[in-house]
């Protein structure tokens, strides 16, 4: 029987928060560190326009007009036909998450192979999707809701009320935050990068002890 290698674990650690919070700041600083991530909503836009699996059963759901005939994905369309549907949105969904976490499982894999202690998986509706139910541990970036909307409003150049009607499509931070593993605290009184580090310490501590 071959001798096993006494390698550590390489955890797959999910990261998100509400609209406005700052994770993606947050993503950038564990970045920093050197930890490999992967942005949820980025490679779902991706698979959307070039996995052929994804496009068809896509079309299928909306119809052949779901995808110009350049082969864009026809966004607005997709956009006006689910949001007066919630049937199909939650089957668009079922089409889409599932291809994102099997994207991002083999995404790990490769990571896991180069001897990362762990991967963070960066997305909005993690909760909502049920994919932080297939990682190790969860971080939830918080802020206060006036604070967020404030921020998407400069950031979007929206109104409030808009920025409101995208709040109601995500769980209220207090049911994320039950969830959570690690908190970071992005509301401006507190700075980020040394509640990163903490976290990472912990996270590269415990990847070293699941051998």
């Amino acid at each position: 029987m071959p001798e096993q290698k006494n390698t550590k674990s390489c955890l797959r650690v999910g990261i998100t928060g509400g609209i406005g919070s700052g994770k993606t700041t947050v993503c950038r600083i564990f970045a920093a560190l050197g930890v490999p991530v992967y942005d949820a909503d980025y490679w779902a836009k991706w698979l959307i326009m070039n996995d052929p699996a994804v496009k068809a059963a896509i079309e299928i759901l909306i119809g052949p007009d779901a995808y110009l005939p350049d082969g864009t994905y026809n966004r607005a369309l997709v956009a006006s036909v689910v949001f007066q549907e919630k049937a199909k949105l939650a089957a668009l969904n079922g089409i889409v998450h599932p291809a994102v976490e099997r994207h991002s499982s083999a995404w790990h894999a490769q990571k896991a192979a180069l001897g990362v202690a762990y991967t963070l998986k960066e997305a909005a509706l993690m909760v909502e999707s049920g994919s932080h139910r297939h990682l190790d541990y969860l971080i939830v970036v918080t802020a206060p809701e006036a604070l967020r909307i404030h921020r998407v409003m400069e950031r979007d150049n929206l109104p409030e009320e808009a920025v409101r009607q995208r709040l109601q499509n995500q769980l209220p931070e207090s049911e994320k935050v039950a969830l959570a593993d690690f908190l970071i605290n992005n509301d401006g009184t507190q700075l980020l990068i040394p509640q990163v580090w903490a976290v990472h310490r912990t996270l590269t501590d415990r990847a070293r002890l699941e051998i």
